[in-house]
């Protein structure tokens, strides 16, 4: 059997992913007033809400040892969640559909046991489009489009929806691919890119590559003649959307 992803990009990973409350503020409102929620894919359990009875499921045991202990915690895939029918009224899951081998099946899974489904995800083109994969990494654009479905294709498959548009804030506290949009110095740091599984699963070299331009943009003032004006944003739209179906 082969190890999960995260038992070798995940070490670590709970110390720069953690939650911003006004992120787990939107996704909690997504749940609408569902009492029960199964957290699929659920990494080390950032936005679970604390209000409501929660169960995770995570298939790396390197991810379940960083969780705070909260909710309990099943070790298990999204393509087999281990409920019946119906045994939950909100299935939620947060930026990890891209990591399944099977998402239709996950999703189809999340229908089959619950009554709503909530689902963070990114839209792959417009995420190909933030100024850190269009001019330093295309090659993340290229590995999102392998591995991220289409917003057509998720609603496709999960039924009636609603797709929202997530902004993300410009001091974001969750250090996912594009929180730091408007703190371009953060990327040069090993620990927060360790934390982006975009760039923990590119080649070293390409990484070091596209950090030393980034680099050499910043000390050289490139990158603020042609960015600087993010750095007075409060938020922006970066690719990333929740989708909610019932």
């Amino acid at each position: 059997m082969v190890s999960p992803l995260y038992d070798h990009i995940g070490d670590g990973y709970a110390r720069t992913r953690r939650a911003d409350e006004r992120i787990a503020e939107v996704i909690w409102r997504g749940l609408g007033d569902a009492r029960s929620v199964v957290n699929v894919g659920a990494g080390a359990g950032s936005y679970e809400p604390l209000d409501r009875r929660v169960i995770a499921v995570e298939p790396s045991w390197r991810m379940i040892q960083q969780r705070p202990g909260s909710a309990p915690v099943i070790c298990g895939v999204a393509e087999a969640l281990p409920f019946s029918a119906g045994a939950f009224e909100a299935a939620l899951a947060i930026l990890t559909l891209h990591h399944w081998t099977d998402w239709r099946r996950g999703l189809t899974e999340m229908r089959r046991v619950s009554t709503r489904q909530v689902v963070v995800t990114v839209d792959p083109e417009a995420m190909a489009s933030f100024w850190l994969i269009a001019t330093y990494f295309p090659e993340i654009a290229e590995l999102d489009r392998a591995r991220c479905p289409s917003l057509i294709d998720i609603t496709k498959t999960v039924g009636s929806s609603q797709v929202q548009i997530m902004p993300i804030p410009f001091d974001c506290a969750d250090g996912f691919l594009a929180a730091y949009w408007g703190r371009p110095e953060a990327y040069l740091d090993s620990s927060v890119r360790a934390g982006i599984s975009g760039l923990a699963l590119l080649e070293p070299d390409v990484v070091s590559h596209g950090i030393a331009r980034l680099r050499d943009d910043l000390e050289s003032g490139v990158w603020d003649q042609r960015f600087g004006h993010l750095r007075r944003a409060d938020v922006l739209d970066v690719g990333y959307r929740l989708v909610i179906a019932q």
